[in-house]
């Protein structure tokens, strides 16, 4: 006798149709207790994506915070209310992030040197210098980097 192989839900057939209907069917079988009926295997890899997500953003505004430093740093003469406005958004990004996910406080310690090599790509991209100006070593501590006052000397 051959194993029978399970059919495929219908809500794992509405996640390949329709997402948005998906997402909202869902959310009603969970509020509702109705476990038996969630489509697990997408739900678990839509919350771990939701994880990734949450990391990819925070590298994005660290990165950015990091080439602005750079760009004051070495091209001090240039600084705009533009550079000051974007510093004061992607700081405030970073913290409102560690508020509700204090947990990614020790990812943000963990991709620092690895966000600053790329922040110095971009350093060096929009300040048309070489790469080579900007220090291998990140010059800024975490810290610094988050303070809302703090600009390089």
């Amino acid at each position: 006798m051959a194993a029978q192989v399970p059919e495929t839900s219908l809500l794992h057939q509405l996640y390949e149709q329709d997402y948005f209907c998906w997402l909202n069917e869902t959310a009603r079988l969970l509020r509702s207790g109705d476990l038996a009926e969630i489509d697990r295997e997408n739900l678990a890899e839509e919350i771990e994506d939701m994880g990734r997500s949450e990391k990819r953003s925070l590298e994005s505004n660290l990165e950015i915070v990091l080439m602005h430093l750079l760009k004051y740093q070495y091209q001090p003469e240039r600084l705009s209310n533009s550079w000051r406005s974007t510093l004061f958004e992607h700081r405030k990004r970073l913290r409102k992030t560690f508020k509700e996910s204090p947990s990614l406080k020790n990812y943000f310690l963990e991709v620092f040197e690895e966000c600053y090599q790329d922040a110095r790509q971009m350093a060096a991209l929009e300040t048309e210098l070489a790469v080579d100006i900007f220090p291998e070593i990140c010059q800024f501590t975490p810290e610094e980097t988050l303070g809302s006052d703090f600009l390089p000397d």
